[in-house]
């Protein structure tokens, strides 16, 4: 029997010894599956144990209690001490890499939705005052009121003939003329202006139009100088070796301003929790490390930094790097599980996925490998090793995302499938399993 062979039936076995139950449901015909599993010894230790349940009680924490986390600032910091603290509880190795991002502007509204802020605006200021929806070149005299603009044109002249008009704020909406809804913004003038200035999301957008009227309490922040964090756990091979490489499973954990990041990427985040509790005993040939990027929402900084600290010889370990962003969204049409690699060809992540989906009875639900950037395996691609991406999309295409996707909306009521992220649970923990027990 090959050593692999012997790790995975080793592996197998202590999975039905512990719980005969649980492997022996395994073997059933998976929810959404197209045939009954044909499963290998080395899928039952995690078929039978992952649960999406589990990552979801992780999820509200992310989601629901702690809300957007924007990188650098201390949303996102909390969400870094609640990981540390998981993955410590879990016996890995854990660290906290440091990294500067660029500043922040953001903005709050009524204490309860977040939005963000000019930086040519107004900032570390609190306004309370009625506001009224005005459109531009029909001004009314705006002395002690916001003015509301929805979908006003680009550029100042709005903002300033508002503040000319006697504004003490500016609230600029956006109504999507697509089925994508708009999401929270930063404005950009090309001039300063001594009130407040902030971009609401659609939803809320909506939400003030639909009121007509009313008070607004309006705080804006400047977020200076501030530090992110990639959260990096590991646990060495069973049976090392010198060139025995290492298997990455990894996601983002900071969301954009005003969406809790249920699905984008807090989805992601609990999948990587959840297999670190699954795999952390079994016997492996290869380290499993476990990697959460921070402010990946800002242009993949917490991975591109990781990646640029890396030596020739570290990155040379790296056997391949499953980056799980938007794994569980609940969106109707998104009913594709797409493999997205830089170039769209195969290599042993694309690979390893393909097969497991084979081995469980998904394949007509995985389509690709096809090349698709814009999240974190991009920076492991670029320096020539195995990556790629997995994520829900449309049939259509990976760029059919949910309407949703980046807005207030992207919450585990709204947009959370505990089937699709029980998929995606055992697809990549399969194939990321059988990677680290290859030699």
């Amino acid at each position: 029997m090959r050593r692999r062979d012997f790790l995975a039936a080793a592996a197998g076995v202590a999975a039905v010894v512990a719980n005969p139950a649980s492997a022996l449901a395994a073997t059933g015909q998976r929810p959404g599956a197209s045939h009954l599993p044909d499963l290998g010894l080395g899928d039952f230790p995690v078929v039978a144990r992952v649960k999406a349940r589990n990552a979801l009680q992780h999820l509200r924490v992310l989601s629901d209690q702690i809300g957007p986390r924007i990188g650098g600032t201390a949303s996102e910091h909390r969400a870094r001490d609640y990981l540390v603290r998981e993955l410590r509880s879990l016996r890995y190795q854990v660290t906290a890499q440091p990294f500067s991002v660029p500043d922040k502007y953001l903005a709050e509204v009524n204490k309860n939705w977040q939005a963000g802020a000019s930086r040519s605006g107004s900032l570390g200021v609190t306004v309370k005052a009625p506001f009224v929806e005005v459109t531009d070149g029909d001004l009314p005299d705006l002395t002690g009121k916001i003015a509301f603009y929805v979908n006003a044109p680009n550029g100042s002249g709005p903002t300033v003939a508002a503040v000319e008009r006697g504004a003490v704020a500016v609230v600029l909406g956006r109504i999507s003329t697509t089925a994508t809804k708009s999401s929270a913004f930063s404005p950009t003038l090309d001039q300063n202006v001594a009130v407040p200035v902030i971009g609401l999301s659609q939803v809320h957008t909506e939400k003030l139009r639909a009121q007509g009227s009313g008070q607004l309490t309006i705080k804006t922040t400047h977020h200076p100088n501030l530090t992110s964090y990639n959260v990096i756990a590991e646990r060495p091979a069973t049976f090392p070796r010198p060139d025995g490489g290492v298997v990455m499973v990894t996601a983002h954990y900071d969301s954009v301003p005003g969406s809790p990041g249920a699905n984008d990427d807090g989805s992601g985040t609990v999948l990587c929790l959840e297999l670190a509790r699954v795999l952390r005993h079994l016997p492996t040939y290869r380290t499993l490390r476990f990697a959460l990027w921070g402010s990946e929402e800002q242009g993949l900084l917490g991975s591109r930094h990781y990646v640029s600290q890396l030596t020739p010889e570290e990155l040379a370990r790296i056997k391949g790097v499953f980056q799980n962003d938007m794994v569980a969204t609940s969106h109707d049409p998104a009913t594709a599980y797409w493999l997205l690699s830089v170039d769209g060809a195969d290599n042993a992540t694309t690979a390893a996925v393909r097969a497991s989906a084979r081995r469980l009875g998904y394949d007509p639900r995985v389509h690709g490998p096809v090349a698709r950037g814009s999240s974190d395996h991009v920076p492991f691609h670029e320096k020539g090793l195995a990556a790629a991406n997995f994520s829900w999309r449309g049939e259509g295409g990976p760029a059919q995302l949910e309407p949703i996707y980046h807005t207030p909306e992207d919450t585990i009521r709204d947009n959370i499938s505990l089937e699709r992220l029980q998929v995606s649970l055992e697809l990549v923990g399969s194939a990321a399993y059988r990677l680290a027990t290859e030699r």
